[in-house]
This record gives structure tokens, C-alpha cells and sequence, in this order.
């Protein structure tokens, strides 16, 4: 028997009290096959001490089903989370070793924003996005219920774009995140100085995103969106393995190289079974005066990538001067011109987001 269809048979395994299953969280650690004999190790970092005798038993049951399978043996390192202080109050060090599963209380729905590609405006429908779901939360009695997560480590441009320059509270040894138009914000820019580079080595990078997650105190959330750097490297996997994902929104431009580009860092979702909850195409088109669309970077790169991802479409966002602006002044579009086309566009995709996560 091969260990890919032992793997396939642990994909069938929730970790307990998630819906990921513990091959998609990265839990394995070693996988073989010998004379009947299946062997599985797995890393497990908890609180929990109960988690390691409750997967044993779970993976046991599910490999003894197999018919090649006469006897298993399965092996669990079980180590429980270090305290860990907030983000930048310590010089270096490294996270712990492997994923540290961890759901945030108070927050029911976490979702990414993601693209393979750089340039294409991800952190804009960030904010603009945040911004649209926290006044569709309002409307159903959920107001201050949105917060914003900046996981772009070396180049942090929410507290700009949402309009923070200040400096979090620490309460106890929790961080308390700063709120701005109603919505919750915890960026490495409130905690470097705006001239000091982020030159850190991924276990820094993943150790930050952990505490982001278990050392801000986030209060009830509806939804966190989470504002990925461009690629598929250490902070991507880190979070898709750290936190329990509702989804993930794809951002892309309609010139072919981005839709190349994005498309292929967004199968990296689907191999660690995250959603992909839908594909928003940013700078898609200009608006002539004589209500004309003028499609400068070209044309239906979303819905092309929407289709090859097998994903909903959310829609387009114009190129508008106001959006800019907006962004350099720290006043989302959502925000500062509610009735215009663009912010329109968030709105709706605000909505459909809501309701494919409930």
C-alpha cells in the first residue's frame, strides 16, 4: 500500500473541535507502509492534553479499516504552547516547532485575503472589504463585530490605509487592537517605527503571526479579515496551519500575467483544504465620461481565474481616483463615498460573503 492513500485515509480526520482535518493542518510528521504495518507520526502542539489520546485512537480506527492493514503503529509528539510575550517585545528567538492549532475566542468567522501576485491592490480590498462587511453586520443589529489582522510582516500598509498612527494598549500581557471606523486593527506597523525595516527570517515572521492570533485580545468578532502578503511562502503557511480559516477571497488584476500568477498561488488553499470563498478583480476598468468602460489592463482576468479555481466570481472594482486617495488619506472608499460605484461593488461582495459563510 502506498503512503499516499494512507495520507488520503488521515485526510478523513478532523482535528477535535475543528472541521480542517489533521493533514491540511500539517500535523504528519512521518507516513510508511511495511509488511501490513502502517506508520504514522504526528506533531500536536496544545493545551489540550486530552487532543493526542483522542487523534490515537481516531487514527487507529481509521487505519485498521483499510484491508492491507494488519497492525499500526502511531506515535504523537505532544508538546503544550510556551507564553509567549507580544510582538516586539522580544529581540529573536523562534516559534514553537510545528502548526500550534488555535482558534481566538470571540471570533466566528476568520477569513484571508490573499493573492499570489504583488501590486494587485490586496490590501486595499482588505480594508475596503472589512469596511463593506462591518456596515452589512450593522444593518443586522452586529455593529463593531469586524476587525483586520495585517499579516503583511514586511511591508505593512493597513494603519495607513484605515487611518491609525498610534500605538496600541497592552492590558495583562494581551495586546488590545485599535479601532477605526468601527473596525479592529493589528498591524507590525503599530509596533515599528515608520523608517525601520522588518529583516527577520521566517520563524520570526511565523512566531509574529501566532501571537497576532493567541496574544491580541480581539473581543467578539464576526468576522477577522486577514490581510496576507503577496506569494505562498512562511507567513501564508503559517497562518493556514496556525488558524482555522472559514475561507479565503483571491485578489487579481485583469492583465494575464497577474491572472497566471494568482491562480497559481491560490491552489495553495486547495492543498491545505481552505475554501476559496471567491475572486475579486481589482483596477478592472476605467469609466469614460460618456459612461463608456474603457478596460486598460484588460478584460474578465477575474472571471477566468474564478472558473479555473472552480470559485465564485464576487465582481469587479473600477479604477477610480477616489480609491488612491482614500488609502493615502486613511479614509476607505466604503467610508468617504458610500453611494459610488466602487464601494457599491464591496458592499455586494460584502453581502455574498456572508452569506456563503453561514
Amino acid at each position: 500500500m502506498s503512503k499516499e492513500k494512507i495520507i488520503d485515509t488521515l485526510k478523513d480526520i478532523p482535528y477535535p473541535g475543528f472541521s480542517r482535518d489533521i493533514v491540511s493542518f500539517g500535523l504528519l510528521r512521518d507516513v510508511s507502509f511495511n509488511q501490513g504495518t502502517a506508520v504514522v507520526s504526528l506533531e500536536v502542539t496544545s493545551n489540550d492534553s486530552s487532543i493526542p489520546g483522542t487523534l490515537k485512537q481516531q487514527i487507529e480506527d481509521k487505519l485498521n479499516q483499510l484491508p492491507e492493514v494488519s497492525q499500526t503503529d502511531v506515535s504523537i509528539i505532544f508538546k503544550k504552547p510556551q507564553h509567549t510575550p507580544p510582538p516586539g517585545a522580544t529581540a529573536g528567538g523562534q516559534g514553537p516547532s510545528g502548526p500550534a492549532v488555535q482558534s481566538i475566542a470571540g471570533v466566528k468567522h476568520i477569513i484571508a485575503v490573499a493573492s499570489g501576485k504583488g501590486g494587485v491592490g490586496k490590501s486595499t480590498v482588505a480594508v475596503n472589504l472589512a469596511c463593506a462587511l462591518n456596515r452589512a453586520l450593522e444593518k443586522k443589529g452586529k455593529p463593531h463585530a469586524v476587525g483586520i489582522m495585517d499579516c503583511d510582516i514586511y511591508g505593512p500598509s493597513i494603519p495607513l490605509m484605515i487611518g491609525i498612527n498610534e500605538r496600541p494598549d497592552i492590558q495583562g500581557d494581551m495586546i488590545v487592537p485599535i479601532e477605526n471606523f468601527g473596525i479592529r486593527v493589528m498591524s507590525m506597523g503599530f509596533l515599528i517605527d515608520d523608517n525601520t525595516p522588518v529583516v527577520w527570517r521566517g520563524p520570526m515572521v511565523m512566531k509574529t503571526i501566532q501571537q497576532f492570533a493567541a496574544n491580541v485580545n480581539w473581543g467578539e468578532l464576526e468576522v477577522l479579515v486577514v490581510d496576507l502578503p503577496p506569494g505562498t511562502g512562511d507567513a501564508q503557511l503559517s497562518l493556514v496551519q496556525t488558524l482555522p480559516l472559514s475561507g479565503a477571497i483571491i485578489v487579481t488584476t485583469p492583465q494575464s500575467v497577474a491572472v497566471k500568477v494568482t491562480q497559481r498561488g491560490a491552489m495553495m488553499f486547495e492543498k491545505v483544504n481552505v475554501p476559496i470563498l471567491g475572486v475579486v478583480e481589482n483596477m478592472a476598468f476605467l469609466e469614460m465620461p460618456n459612461g463608456d468602460k474603457n478596460y486598460i489592463f484588460g478584460k474578465e482576468g477575474g472571471s477566468h481565474v474564478a472558473a479555473a479555481l472552480e470559485t465564485n466570481f464576487l465582481g469587479q472594482i473600477p479604477i477610480m481616483n477616489e480609491i488612491p486617495q482614500g488609502s493615502d488619506q486613511g479614509i476607505p472608499i466604503v467610508v468617504s463615498h458610500e453611494n459610488c460605484q466602487a464601494a457599491a461593488s464591496f458592499l455586494n461582495m460584502a453581502e455574498s460573503i456572508l452569506n456563503k459563510l453561514q
